[in-house]
């Protein structure tokens, strides 16, 4: 790799100062004979710019480049092999695949894990930009009044697939070397809560079965969720996804009966909903500590959700602003949360 002027100007002062060869290029990050040349081409030359025409020609002409360029950028998803293939059909030009990365490197083009979202049809990106536009100027008041709910499920073996193992050639299927799974994650368990800005609510577990409308009403809106409203006061709104058991009649008939105001949410918006982030942070917690029964996995969690800091629930509570600008930026689409 080729020293910057600026770098190049270091190493002279550095070797004028007796510094060896070998510790200038150590400072630097290159290696001595790189930095011998330099110093070369300076008495030389009196320039620490590279002279026109040193190095390798390039075996690509600029029209090449540009065709490279406009290939990745109309397909995202291709592999460098499959977008020289492109350039060697239409350009007649014939590359490894090192130089077409490198071609792309110039333009700020690098390869890497694409990021997770859900698939946002037109009417789901009409539906989150409208919420965000009537949201977006809600104040810190107004959205601490809100509890923000869901359900989520905890397996008693839940790798997170970063782990990694140290093995010799050939010991890939060795028994020391494997990553042993169990069948559906030795079992599981299914969680409930509610969090505020002041608050949280116990962790519930559900028990015998999915949860249901009938049983949504009876072992989470009556036992938890009404006693919870005047932790709030009277401008308390309940946040809750459009899971079935969230938006089946008999629920909806129950919240307006008991006259509880409800944030109409959009469909397939976990990026909008902060209780996301406590799910995460929760498994986080839990999966560092060892355990080996489902009781066991539930006095975990119970321990672990007291843990948290209400700091940091409020913290994500007071994002909701950012993350409804980060909507209407994205028109609908998704966001980085």
């Amino acid at each position: 790799m080729p020293l910057s002027p600026e770098d190049s100007a270091k190493a002279a002062v550095l070797v004028e100062e007796g510094r060896s060869y070998r510790y200038v290029a150590e400072v630097l990050g290159t290696t001595p004979s790189t930095v011998l040349r330099v110093l070369r081409r300076f008495r030389e030359h009196n320039t620490y710019r590279r002279l026109p025409g040193s190095g390798h020609r390039r075996c690509t002409l600029a029209r090449d480049d540009r065709y490279l360029t406009m290939v990745i950028l109309r397909d995202r998803h291709l592999t460098a092999v499959e977008a020289i293939n492109h350039l060697e059909q239409v350009r007649n030009a014939n590359i490894s695949d090192w130089t077409a990365r490198r071609r792309l490197r110039e333009v700020n083009l690098t390869s890497r894990k694409p990021a997770t979202g859900l698939q946002l049809e037109l009417h789901h990106k009409r539906a989150r930009l409208n919420f965000a536009r009537e949201h977006v100027e809600w104040t810190e008041e107004q959205w601490s009044q809100v509890l923000y709910t869901d359900e989520s499920r905890f397996n008693r073996s839940s790798p997170d697939g970063r782990e990694s193992v140290w093995r010799r050639p050939g010991e890939r299927y060795s028994a020391c070397a494997m990553s042993l799974r169990t069948a559906y994650g030795g079992g599981s368990v299914m969680v409930w809560c509610g969090i505020s800005f002041d608050g949280r609510t116990d962790l519930v577990f559900v028990e015998n079965g999915s949860l249901t409308a009938p049983r949504y009403i009876e072992e989470i809106l009556l036992p938890l969720d009404i006693p919870y409203v005047p932790h709030i006061g009277e401008n308390f709104v309940l946040m809750h996804d459009n899971a079935r058991a969230h938006v089946a009649r008999c629920v909806l008939r129950f919240l307006e009966e008991t006259e509880i105001v409800t944030l109409e949410w959009p469909a397939r918006s976990p990026d909008l909903n902060l209780i996301e982030h406590m799910w995460d942070m929760l498994g986080r917690r839990v999966y560092r500590r060892v355990f080996n029964t489902l009781d066991e996995v539930r006095a975990v969690l119970v321990e672990e959700w007291n843990a948290i800091q209400q700091e940091y629930i409020r913290t994500i509570i007071l994002s909701m602003p950012a993350r409804m600008q980060a909507v209407i930026e994205a028109r609908g689409g998704n966001t980085s949360y």
